[in-house]
């Protein structure tokens, strides 16, 4: 597929050759097909869209895309729009509160957009929104917003084929904002083309594929991997919102059963969510034999999870090697390590106590298991790297992973030091290489992922910033106490689990209400975050672990829950079995 250029190449083509044929089909409930686009119905949305923006803007401005998970075909359009106008599409969270909000304008000052993308009755809902509130009101109202439902078909006519090529820039995949401001990872056509190749070699992809995903769109899994691979390789992705997913797990596996799917997966929690969840009642009239790439990705792949995922659907035809782990990251476009589709997961035992210092050791005792994620693909390297004197690491020995390859994006948008810093990092004169911030070893060629140097973490598949987390829960109750809580994660029932250790009010110490105020942490993170809290740690007014400059000191904390030695005055830890992010969630 090297005959392509860039990613409008990709549409075009498959357009003129394949013009009746089904590109992408919308689950809206999760369930029921609401929308299907063929290659040529979607390039005629798409360049009615692109001369739209082509008559308001110029090549390279960056357009938002703001739409609601149930609007995932107008969401397509709009991003090839984007690129068929020559344009950088900036993909944004769902907007549910006035907080969301906040995070748009701020996107739309970083990145200097001033086009936002949406459908009508989203954009009515956001200005009904912050109608009370003057400096958001004046804020949104400068901003040029366009329902798509609004251009007319017929402009495609004016169309006119922008002047890029592999290098041109194609979207910004946007990091937390937790840590100062956003940064736009600045993805161009030539790394999507190859990593989408990568993918298509590495996954054994052919134009017989057909692809379910049920991962956000606004997503790198969900963009890359549902999206744009399926275009890539010109076979049907069937598509549907996350919160489906949540609200009711069953309907992903009733999808991939349904349209026959070869390919479709997600983070571990997925599997996770399905394996505890589906009934054998749910399960006896579906057929799994067809589905022969379940990848798992973009957090800690378990091997409980996988196995407790097989014995659930073992009966309905699916496959042990159909499991397929990988690795990847939004700087690198998405894959960065995968094994080989015909080989089953490759699982180590290392010794725990080793492996909290960073070694990895082999052991008989199966308590803490180490997946493979594969090996790079197409000329793309890793190496192991001891970050504190910047030097290779040997095979089977743990250090920071690093990677070079084509797939690997331009930097960080107008963050010059952090680009220096990330994404030109040298071992002598050999580089430039990425710096993931994972860690892990390689033996025999297979790349296994053993922790993260920073204190993001990995739940429900998406990586976690605690100081978001915190700022949720703070607000949950008047009795906690603002700017002296910490979230971290543990390991905990073959998971990585979320804790939240938390000051409350002097006044309210004494007359607590645990039940209350725990009930009101996992409800908005819940709704906020859509993860599910694991342990709460109410303490003491004054008690939690701070630098000497007022920092709070999160793995102290953290190392104070395991030891049991936080000045507790109310606690609560998840019960066995139970899982209800859902209900809250919807509640």
């Amino acid at each position: 597929m090297t005959q392509y250029s860039t990613v409008v190449d990709v549409l075009r083509t498959h357009s003129k050759n394949l013009p009746d044929k089904i590109a992408y089909r919308f689950l809206a409930d999760g369930e029921t097909e609401s929308g299907s686009l063929t290659y040529q119905q979607l390039e005629t949305q798409v360049q009615a869209i692109a001369a739209q923006l082509q008559a308001i803007s110029a090549p390279g401005d960056r357009i938002l895309l703001v739409y609601p998970y149930t609007a995932g075909l107008e969401f397509i359009a709009s991003f090839f729009g984007c690129l068929y106008a020559g344009a950088i599409a900036i993909t944004m969270n769902p907007i549910r509160d006035k907080e969301t909000i906040i995070q748009l304008l701020e996107r739309a000052e970083a990145c200097q957009a001033t086009i936002v993308l949406t459908i009508g009755s989203l954009k009515t809902q956001i200005q009904e929104k912050v109608a009370k509130v003057p400096e958001l009101a004046t804020k949104i109202s400068a901003l040029n917003w366009i329902a798509i439902e609004d251009i007319p078909l017929a402009k495609a006519s004016e169309w006119v084929e922008p002047d890029i090529n592999s290098e041109t820039l194609a979207f910004f995949q946007h990091t937390s904002g937790s840590t100062g401001k956003p940064k736009g990872v600045m993805v161009s056509h030539g790394n999507i083309l190859h990593n989408s190749e990568v993918i298509y070699k590495a996954l054994e992809h052919s134009p017989d594929s057909r692809f379910v995903s049920w991962l956000p769109m606004f997503h790198d899994m969900g963009l890359i991997g549902g999206v744009l691979q399926p275009m890539y390789g010109g076979f049907p992705s069937t598509l549907m919102s996350p919160v489906a997913l949540i609200q009711k797990p069953i309907r992903w596996l009733q999808a991939v059963s349904k349209y026959r799917a070869t390919t479709s997966g997600g983070p571990n929690f997925a599997y996770d969510l399905v394996a505890r969840q589906a009934t054998p009642e749910q399960l006896k009239e579906l057929d799994f034999s067809a589905w022969d790439v379940a990848f798992s990705g973009a957090e800690t792949v378990r091997a409980a999870t996988l196995e407790r995922f097989f014995q659930a659907l073992k009966p309905y035809g699916f496959k042990w090697e159909a499991f397929y782990p990988c690795y990847g990251m939004a700087e690198s476009t998405l894959l960065i390590t995968g094994g080989k589709k015909s080989q089953p997961p490759i699982i180590k035992y290392l010794d725990a106590e080793a492996l909290e210092e960073n070694r990895a050791v082999d052991s008989d005792d199966k308590s803490r298991s180490v997946v493979g994620c594969g090996r790079v693909w197409l000329g793309d390297e890793i190496i192991i790297v001891n970050s504190e004197t910047n030097s290779l690491q040997p095979d089977g020995e743990i250090g920071e992973i690093w990677m070079a390859g084509d797939a690997i994006g331009q930097g960080y948008w107008q963050q010059p030091e952090a680009t220096e810093k990330f994404f030109k990092a040298f071992i002598g004169d050999r580089g430039p290489f990425l710096r993931t911030g994972d860690l892990g070893f390689i033996e025999d060629d297979e790349l296994f992922i053993t922790g993260r140097i920073k204190d993001v973490m990995i739940l429900w598949g998406r990586y976690r910033y605690p100081q978001d987390i915190e700022v949720t829960v703070e607000k949950a109750h008047p009795a906690l106490r603002p700017c002296n809580g910490a979230a971290f994660s543990i390991e905990a029932d073959d998971d990585e689990r979320l804790v939240i250790v938390q000051e409350v009010e002097r006044s309210f110490v004494r007359k607590l209400n645990v039940e209350e105020v725990v009930g009101a942490i996992r409800q908005a993170v819940a709704q906020e975050h859509t993860v599910e809290v694991y342990a709460i740690a109410l303490i003491k007014t004054g008690s939690i672990s701070k630098t000497t400059s007022g920092k709070i000191q999160r793995q102290a904390c953290r190392k104070k829950f395991l030891e049991g030695t936080l000045n507790v005055v109310g606690e609560w830890r998840l019960p066995q079995q139970e899982s209800s992010v859902s209900d809250l969630a919807s509640s």
